[in-house]
Parts: C-alpha cells; sequence; structure tokens
C-alpha cells in the first residue's frame, strides 16, 4: 500500500509537470535572419532564410526562394512559396512557434490540411 508521503509527493510532481508551459516569445522572432537544418535521406542539409514580418527568402543549396508570410497569431503563421515551380510548392506550409530560448525557436510544421507534423529548431544567426 502506498502511504500519504508518497502519495502526495506523485500529485505534487503531476501537478507542478501539468501546469509547465515552455517561454514562448514570438515576436521576437518575426524578423531576422536564421539557420535550419534537418536531416533528408540520411544527410543533414541547412536552409538559412531571412524572415521581415510579411517575407521570407531562403537560401537553400545555392538556390534562392521567397515566401509570403501570413500571421495567424504571435506565434503562428502560414507560408505560401510566390513562385511555385511545381504542384507540391504551391501547398501552403503552417508554422506554430512551440518554444523560445534567447537565440532560437522549436517549431512544429506541417502542409495546411495534412496531418503529418515535424518539428525542427531555428536558430537567429542576426
Amino acid at each position: 500500500m502506498i502511504n500519504k508521503t508518497t502519495l502526495g509527493l506523485v500529485i505534487l510532481l503531476l501537478t507542478a509537470t501539468a501546469c509547465y508551459e515552455p517561454e514562448r516569445n514570438c515576436t521576437d522572432f518575426k524578423n531576422g535572419k536564421f539557420s535550419f537544418t534537418a536531416e533528408i535521406d540520411g544527410v543533414e542539409h541547412t536552409t538559412i532564410f531571412e524572415r521581415n514580418d510579411s517575407i521570407e527568402i531562403d537560401y537553400f543549396e545555392g538556390k534562392v526562394d521567397s515566401s509570403s508570410v501570413r500571421w495567424i497569431n504571435d506565434c503562428e503563421y502560414i507560408v505560401k512559396k510566390l513562385n511555385p515551380k511545381n504542384m507540391a510548392e504551391e501547398k501552403s506550409i503552417h508554422m506554430k512557434i512551440l518554444a523560445t530560448t534567447k537565440e532560437s525557436y522549436t517549431f512544429e510544421y506541417r502542409v495546411v490540411g495534412s496531418p503529418n507534423r515535424s518539428v525542427g529548431t531555428a536558430i537567429k544567426v542576426e
């Protein structure tokens, strides 16, 4: 049988962890230059992107691309390629900032309408 002290500690720990919310200073990341590294087919690829509130410019493997940015709220936005080259690029991406630090943010992203979500971290480089 569990004694009252142990039960009290378990309840206290559960309550403390249930109330934890990560830091989210999303407005600190609306503008700036960022780096994002993802693994594609076992190989790491890094994208550098600059966001100025409503426009995002991506630099990936020597190519430059631009997207519109529409903020839903301080921590969520929709990215849409301005000059899509194929059907896949025509789809909008929903981005949601989950947590922030002084120099980075963790985000969740998915194609609008898709249930599949991925998580990444962007590092502010300027």
